[in-house]
């Protein structure tokens, strides 16, 4: 699982995270029943607080993606299918773009501002 944190983004860290995990299981990265990091692993790993690293997954879990458990650790939920497999279409091309995209150092905001303006220039 690859995520990071963008220190010179002014999207706050927990959101980063919840929207890096979201988007992974869209794109069947992380499929149903797959396990994710200890809150603390994951904190330390990212340099964040533990209480970051907390608030993503209970916002996920509110939002029926994640399943937490005492001492089973927190999962990807049954029901979570990756969008591209829902709906048919396959988005491997948009995932690809956004790893290039952060590969050349662009922000999860200026990836998300630049779909947001291809989405509303309509239908190709």
């Amino acid at each position: 699982m690859q995520v990071r944190i963008d220190d010179g983004d002014p999207t706050p860290p927990y959101e980063q995270l919840r929207r890096q995990l979201l988007a992974l299981m869209h794109a069947g990265a992380l499929a149903p029943e797959a396990r994710l990091p200890p809150i603390r692993q994951l904190a330390a790993d990212l340099g964040v607080a533990a209480g970051t690293v907390a608030r993503a997954y209970r916002e996920l879990e509110d939002a029926g993606w994640l399943v937490s458990r005492r001492g089973g650790g927190t999962r990807v939920a049954t029901g979570a299918a990756p969008q591209s497999a829902a709906s048919g279409v396959d988005l491997s091309e948009v995932t690809a773009a956004v790893h290039h995209a952060r590969a050349r150092g662009a922000t999860a905001t200026q990836i998300q501002a630049t779909v947001d303006l291809a989405l509303a220039a309509g239908p190709q």
